[in-house]
């Protein structure tokens, strides 16, 4: 039954990102025709300013089709969609607000809070493996229709890499979706740690964040797996998610 509750809870965000990446998924594979005849059209970029070697790296960058994939699916776009809906899914408990019926059903169910918030994070983290992983394995399947290939393997690798580091923004969400009694403070608090750590990292790039081991750049380079920072990542989450559990727990609903 809680199970249940906890799907039936976040089913319409899940489904909606779940169509929104696989159609985006596709249309990227089907874009590259375009980009990659207008690639020899582009001249040369000016590289004396950080916009400029910006654009150069780009380009470069897409002038492979593994590069595009990278640089455009699991650099930016899965990136930002899946963490958008990490922080969507883990907001709007039923804890939150004493006087919702959400509360009380919760409250009437044959489980202790502790297993209860342990469900809706499995279940959530659940939604979440299937939004980081499931519609990148699109890429290498349609990938021959226009006579380019992508490893199955790669799509594996970038995909785990991203549901771990995403699901630390989920924890967050959930934590403060047992503090907040709303669904919006949780959600934009979340969304503004994302962007305030992604501005970060776009003005010290060579610093090593979260979204550099979200994309496992590391291992699109050389092949290297970020061990650290997903460690690190799964450290983050385990603390995030106990202290839900404890605060639930001692709350006086």
């Amino acid at each position: 039954m809680a199970w249940y509750k906890s799907w039936l809870d976040t089913r319409g965000r899940f489904l909606i990102g779940f169509v929104l990446l696989c159609v985006s998924a596709m249309g990227l594979v089907f874009e590259y025709p375009r980009i990659e005849s207008m690639l020899p059209l582009v001249s040369g970029t000016d590289q004396s300013t950080v916009i400029g070697r910006a654009i150069a790296n780009a380009i470069e960058l897409e002038r492979s089709y593994r590069g595009f994939i990278w640089s455009q699916w699991f650099g930016h776009n899965l990136a930002s969609l899946t963490t958008l809906f990490a922080a969507l899914l883990g907001s709007g408990s039923p804890f939150s607000g004493s006087a919702s019926r959400g509360v009380l059903f919760t409250l009437a169910l044959p489980v202790s809070r502790r297993r209860w918030i342990g469900t809706r994070a499995g279940v959530g983290l659940a939604e979440l493996l299937a939004l980081a992983t499931l519609p990148s394995l699109a890429i290498p399947l349609l990938s021959p229709l226009i006579g380019q290939h992508y490893a199955l393997s790669e799509a594996i690798v970038h995909g785990a890499c991203l549901f771990i580091v995403s699901a630390v923004f989920f924890s967050l969400a959930l934590l403060l979706s047992t503090v907040f009694n709303d669904l919006w403070r949780p959600l934009l608090i979340t969304c503004g740690v994302a962007l305030v750590l992604g501005i970060g990292a776009a003005l010290f790039p060579g610093l090593s964040g979260p979204f550099t081991v979200m994309s496992a750049e590391s291992y699109f380079r050389d092949g290297s797996i970020p061990w650290l920072g997903l460690l690190i990542s799964v450290a983050a989450s385990f603390v995030l998610l106990y202290s839900a559990a404890r605060y639930v727990e001692g709350r006086d609903f």
